[in-house]
């Protein structure tokens, strides 16, 4: 018996440790959000106000997505937003809705809000270098590839598959 409680044990911290995408982000004194979120985190309010339109009333480049989605299968992304940030508000919504209709795997995103020193408790963006929110940093086999900056120079996916297509690609403050 006890091996069974020990077994069931184990396995269950196998299968939360296993599971990259748990939101552990509070409020902090001004109502925003600072630490690791997930999109379940901006579907409650206040954040659903800005979030919930933003993601519906966005229409994706099908042309493009039909180019970025197969080739998103291998990749990462590690994300800085705030939810105070009138970029991040617009930004990460679409990144949300791309990588839907993509049918990425969530367990490969890693969505860090900060406040407004673009900093969290924790230092999660100790040595990211962020300077701007948002930033969706893009890794292959664990190597940054690239990432976007604040606003796209052409639209979220489009500036998204040059960087995973291996095209060149600058963002706004190259």
């Amino acid at each position: 018996m006890k091996n069974l409680i020990f077994s069931v044990f184990i396995l269950s911290l196998m299968s939360c440790s296993a599971q990259k995408n748990i939101a552990t982000a509070v409020k902090d004194p001004s109502g925003n959000l600072i630490g690791v979120a997930n999109k379940e985190s901006f579907l409650e309010a206040p954040f659903n106000e800005w979030f919930t339109p933003n993601y519906a009333s966005y229409e994706t480049d099908k042309e493009v997505m039909a180019k970025l989605t197969p080739l998103l299968k291998d990749i990462t992304i590690k994300a800085f937003m705030g939810t105070w940030c009138g970029d991040s508000q617009d930004q990460t919504p679409v990144l949300y809705k791309i990588l839907d209709e993509a049918g990425f795997n969530y367990n490969q995103l890693e969505m860090i809000t900060v406040n407004r020193s673009k900093v969290t408790p924790d230092n999660l963006q100790e040595g990211f270098n962020i300077e701007r929110v948002p930033t969706f940093i893009v890794y292959k086999n664990s190597k940054e590839i690239g990432r976007f900056v604040e606003y796209p120079r052409e639209t979220v996916e489009a500036d998204l598959l040059k960087i995973v297509s291996g095209q060149p690609y600058k963002h706004s403050y190259e």
